[in-house]
């Protein structure tokens, strides 16, 4: 296992990943960042947590758009089997992406009282 140092909104945050999945690990942190920043300019004012929560909400959002903007054309055998795999991936990052939300939420909500 190795760990991977993130700069997200700001922190750093040291995440554990399997080796070899390093490069993806940071490219996606490089990712969530840009969303926060993207959050925190368009809403001014956020803390953290809702910060987190927005980033991971119009990540979703761009994850459940994918799917209508692919196209149709190319090695139908291969696309149709390349589809099957994307499909489960973009269910399972869809899935960790709710999860993450509400944990933000509920963390934002403790904050908040």
């Amino acid at each position: 296992m190795a760990d991977v140092r993130l700069q997200i909104g700001g922190r750093e945050y040291v995440v554990t990943c399997r080796d070899g999945e390093e490069k993806r690990l940071r490219s996606l942190g490089e990712m969530v960042d840009k969303k926060v920043e993207e959050a925190g300019s368009a809403a001014h004012g956020l803390n953290e947590s809702r910060q987190l929560l927005f980033a991971s909400l119009l990540l979703a959002d761009k994850l459940d758009e994918l799917p209508e903007k692919t196209g149709n054309g190319g090695d139908t055998g291969n696309a149709a089997a390349a589809g099957a795999v994307d499909d489960k991936v973009m269910e399972n990052a869809a899935v960790t992406l709710e999860k993450l939300a509400e944990r933000l939420e509920s963390v934002a909500n403790k904050l908040e009282i």
